[in-house]
């Protein structure tokens, strides 16, 4: 039999698997993730998650989807976060520091306090590449934020009011528009795609079955 923990999900004390990510708890217990998620057919972040842990007084944030359950962990996943997204025409604005100054001002408000980096599901180093972003090093930036899934959850903590995810996203576009080389592959294929030599293929697939499908994804060949 495998082990048993107790965890309070939603105030509600339930019996789960030791070995299960928390995600799989709540599913375990009976709650039904049909949306929202990266992993049910939404998107990757979506799952930002608070918990602690019973005689503790940190709050720790996670992603449900790969964070294991503890004993008498308390869990409440957080709602979207409402993040400050300008709305700006990529083709117009060009990767200069008064830009990010325009649009995300909040930024030179920043105290240096480190929570945002404390926070990250991803373990990044936010506070540093905010301090990227104030200096105008857009390149850095987006090099540092890479690996961000916009979860929000360094924002909450934030007492400046940062939305740095979507910092991250303005300089990781400068640079892919204007710092970076073209991607001559890249392009290729985007105009191979445009002019339909795809087509016969990507209908193939769409008619194939569910299983079937399954199994070209599972035994795929990876690039190195």
């Amino acid at each position: 039999m495998e082990e048993m923990i107790n965890v309070y999900l939603f105030g509600k004390k339930y019996s789960v698997p030791a070995s299960k990510t928390i995600m799989e708890a709540m599913e375990y217990a009976g709650y039904q993730l049909v949306r929202g998620c990266g992993c049910r057919n939404g998107f990757c972040g979506a799952c930002a998650t608070i918990y602690r842990i019973k005689g503790e007084n940190q709050l720790h944030g996670c992603l449900a989807c790969s964070t294991k359950v503890e004993d008498n962990m308390y869990v409440a996943t957080l709602p979207f976060f409402p993040l400050e997204k300008k709305i700006y025409n990529i083709n117009e604005i060009k990767p200069t520091e008064q830009i990010m100054m325009q649009l995300y001002p909040e930024i030179y408000s920043c105290v240096g306090c480190n929570a945002c980096t404390k926070a990250c599901t991803q373990s990044l180093k936010v506070m540093q590449y905010i301090a990227y972003a104030q200096r105008g090093e857009y390149e850095k930036c987006a090099e540092e934020s890479f690996d961000c899934v916009m979860c929000g959850v360094c924002s909450s903590r934030c007492p400046a009011g940062i939305s740095h995810p979507q910092v991250a996203l303005l300089a990781r576009r400068l640079t892919g528009k204007y710092i970076k080389p073209e991607a001559e592959h890249l392009t290729t294929r985007v105009n191979a795609i445009a002019n339909g030599e795809f087509d016969d293929a990507m209908a193939d697939i769409m008619a194939k079955p569910i299983d079937e499908l399954k199994e070209m994804y599972n035994t795929r060949v990876i690039e190195k």
